[in-house]
């Protein structure tokens, strides 16, 4: 797709140069410069307002004038099945209905829970680390570390058997996947309907002690069966991606940066800055769900028209140079600044702070326990997920 009334292409969902894997497209850097909110061709035929710039992000995030409610999917092909796929979704609701459904879900993320959770993830990081080092190198990396990790953490969390990691890995690869035809979309989101559903059934009639069981036990009434397939798959979804996503290309930035990882490694206060850059540099959710204005709303210089869909490019965003000095360098020491690698405003990441505490504990026991880790391949030969939602690399062999 073209930006209009300019030769550059504007690449989505996420393509980068193959020699910066890093990096979003220069494009984004002509925008945020002379074209921040800029009107861009869908191919067919229907446009939208693309935001480039971290300011004018932030006041759409934030304003209850743009809906992602019934908001087509406008970066895929048309899904018939959309309104199926929107119940229960917080990322697809407004106020009130995303308040009542949220605040269900607090308690499942509060301080003290993931507090008593850092033993846990601490314990698991160390099995799958054990388990990993009696393999043959060169092993996937993502395989072998940066799945098992966030998906047995999820499982876990939502009482979701890991013995079924492998359907809904496959599952949410299918429905993250752009390139994918509408149709397959579709049969694959009914299909994780029908496994989430056999699951709340059997929660139903004896609740466990993950979040869809706490749910029913305590909020029977409050979510009906459909809001909570709807709610538990999404959680599923996303709360194992993006962080398997981070694990892999997080560690890849670093094991080109042996200085930036052997400090990681032995320096412990390092560590949470270190992975607050991070998830700014490379932001692997390039864009945010398309809204759709409900009222005439002035952005920047530009009045965003009642009916009209807009998209946020958060990668975009996140290298904003009014924002963050020196936004495309990975530094180690930049001064903590907000990025937006979580979302802002209602849609705010539920599970940020699990998120966080995986990254954290993950990264540095990974590099401590393998001091001599590195890539068993060229970057060139590596496989990006250029037409996924969540931004990545497919796998990443590395030696010891």
């Amino acid at each position: 797709m073209s930006v209009s009334g300019d030769s550059a292409a504007v690449p989505i969902p996420n393509s980068r140069p193959r020699d910066r894997p890093f990096d979003p497209p220069d494009v984004f850097r002509h925008l945020r410069a002379a074209d921040p909110v800029t009107k861009v061709p869908l191919p067919d035929g229907s446009s939208l307002w693309l935001i480039t710039r971290d300011e004018d992000a932030r006041q759409v995030l934030v304003d209850r004038r743009f809906t992602t409610a019934s908001t087509p999917d406008l970066l895929r092909p048309r899904d018939a099945d959309l309104e199926a796929r929107r119940v229960g979704n917080l990322l697809r609701l407004d106020p009130p209905e995303h308040t009542r459904v949220r605040r269900l879900l607090v308690g499942a993320f509060t301080p003290s829970r993931l507090r008593q959770m850092r033993t846990d993830i601490r314990l698991l990081v160390s099995d799958v680390l054990e388990t990993m080092a009696r393999l043959t190198p060169p092993v996937d990396l993502i395989a072998h570390f940066a799945l098992p990790i966030p998906s047995l953490v999820i499982c876990e969390l939502l009482g979701v058997p890991y013995a079924d990691r492998e359907g809904f890995q496959r599952r949410t690869g299918t429905l993250l996947d752009f390139a994918q035809p509408t149709e397959k979309v579709t049969a694959t989101a009914a299909e994780a309907r029908e496994y989430m559903a056999g699951l709340v059934a059997r929660e139903r009639d004896k609740p466990g002690d993950g979040i869809i069981g706490t749910l029913v036990r305590d909020h029977a009434d409050a979510l009906t069966d459909a809001e909570l397939i709807g709610l538990a798959n999404h959680l599923l979804e996303a709360g194992h991606e993006t962080v398997a996503a981070m694990l892999g290309l997080g560690t890849l930035v670093l094991l080109g940066d042996p200085s930036a990882a052997a400090r990681l490694r032995d320096d412990e206060t390092a560590v949470p800055n270190a992975v607050e850059e991070l998830l700014r540099y490379l932001t692997i959710i390039p864009y945010a769900l398309p809204r759709t204005a409900l009222a005439d709303v002035p952005i920047a210089d530009t009045t965003i028209a009642a009916g009209d869909h807009v998209v946020i490019s958060l990668a975009s965003a996140n290298r904003d140079e009014t924002t963050h000095d020196h936004p495309d360098r990975f530094d180690l020491d930049r001064p903590s600044t907000p990025h937006l690698a979580f979302g802002h405003g209602i849609h705010h990441c539920l599970g940020a702070q699990l998120a966080r505490t995986q990254l954290t504990i993950a990264i540095p026991a990974l590099l401590r326990k393998f001091p001599t880790l590195h890539p068993a391949s060229s970057r060139t030969d590596l496989r990006f997920r250029t037409s996924s939602a969540v931004y990545g690399v497919r796998e990443l062999p590395v030696a010891w």
